[in-house]
């Protein structure tokens, strides 16, 4: 498996971070200098192979990539068609998070920054965090929601654990949304001594571009990999989508691949109809919230609705920019998974694969069983399995009887 390193594609955005109509840096006036100080320093670093053979040593000897790209023989006989997951949630801390968090924390000590904050949902990202935070001798502080901190209680425990300070926000509908803005808050007071490590491939310019280079390592070796056990591309590629940063990651290296299919999965909730999910792209319409412009769920007078989802990193009323522009391009197919298809997909791969999934990582696993036989028999399918389900043990206690 050879080294990473970013490859610039035809749909990255423009100098000004615009993917289309999408994108931007919508920001308060005392942050554009720390974005466009980190804008100039990206720019710098993003094709260095210095840089980035630093960057190859951590995902080797610490993350533990590559992660493995594993044939599911019971779902592949199954569904009568070859079925891989591409395993991040074997890397450390459980997920495709670290992924971005290694890469922003050489960043911020490259930049000179003594802190770090970041805002999570599922907690991973704030794990992640953390955990390059005591790595690399920087003080560390996690904006999460109220609601999220009592469904994620073992990862706020690892947060702290690892040396990091969580704020509970209480605010709005306290997720995932309300934990962004109280970060965002914080750090136009702080921008000086303080790096923003966002989650996900959304906010301001540079960071939707960064964080899909930087997670495009999940395609650049699935593809390697793919090509080495079949010698040809999969038909399709799936992944869920919150933020997006795991599915632009699965994606990248396939979306120009006419053989290949990319399909991100929302959080369809209660169901499309009910109004209670976190499907932005279906239901949304063009808006800006935390530095970007995107797709949002939004009432006809502009204010945000609050999303929901069973999962806690899908939870949000937003999406990352360069989603809405792969969207209106026709370049992705967008669908979405409920909360119950997402439990029973859970108990599926655990009891068919003994591979207990995030929660998140169930809805791409359920729509396997969404598709059609005509579409899927004696298809290839790569599955994102961007994290590990040990985080969703206490909310899946509640919620199954087994």
């Amino acid at each position: 498996m050879s080294d990473y390193i970013p490859t610039a594609f035809d749909f990255d955005p423009n100098e000004r971070g615009h993917f289309g109509i999408f994108g931007g840096r919508y920001v308060p006036e005392t942050l554009m200098p720390s974005l466009m100080e980190l804008d100039e320093e990206y720019k710098s670093v993003r094709f260095d192979k210095e840089f980035w053979a630093e960057v190859n040593y951590y995902f080797r000897e610490y993350v533990g990539r590559p992660s493995p790209l594993y044939r599911a023989d019971s779902l592949s006989k199954e569904l009568n068609a070859e079925i891989y997951l591409k395993r991040e949630d074997l890397n450390h801390t459980g997920a495709h998070k670290i992924n971005n968090t290694i890469v922003q924390g050489l960043l911020a000590k490259r930049m000179g920054k003594t802190k770090v904050i970041a805002e999570t949902g599922a907690g991973q990202h704030g794990v992640a965090t953390a955990t390059v935070a005591a790595l690399m001798g920087l003080e560390c502080e996690v904006f999460m929601g109220e609601k999220d901190v009592s469904r994620q209680e073992l990862n706020v425990f690892r947060m702290k654990l690892l040396g990091a300070k969580v704020h509970p926000v209480t605010s709005g509908s306290k997720t995932l949304k309300d934990a962004m803005n109280d970060a965002i808050r914080h750090w136009v007071t702080n921008a000086r001594d303080t790096f923003y490590i966002i989650g996900t491939a959304a906010g301001p310019h540079p960071y939707p571009l960064m964080v899909r280079d930087f997670q495009a390592v999940i395609s650049d070796e699935a593809k390697q990999q793919i090509l080495e056990k079949t010698s040809r591309l999969p038909d399709y590629v799936v992944a869920c989508i919150g933020g997006g940063s795991n599915a632009l990651g699965m994606f990248a290296h396939f979306i120009n691949e006419e053989e290949t299919q990319c399909i991100g999965i929302e959080a369809g909730g209660h169901g499309l109809s009910s109004g209670k999910h976190g499907a932005s792209l279906a239901h949304g319409k063009p808006g800006i919230l935390h530095g970007q412009l995107s797709y949002l769920l939004q009432t006809d007078d502009g204010q945000i609705k609050e999303a929901h989802s069973i999962s806690a990193g899908l939870d949000y009323p937003g999406i990352g920019p360069e989603h809405s522009y792969l969207m209106e391009q026709g370049k992705v197919r967008y669908d979405s998974i409920t909360d119950k298809e997402a439990m029973d997909a859970f108990v599926w791969l655990s009891q068919a694969e003994g591979i207990v999934p995030a929660f998140e990582s169930a809805h791409a696993i359920a729509y396997l069983k969404k598709m059609s036989k005509e579409e899927l028999e004696g298809k290839t399918v790569i599955v994102s399995l961007s994290g590990r389900g040990d985080k969703d043990m206490t909310q899946a206690m509640e919620l199954l009887e087994l």
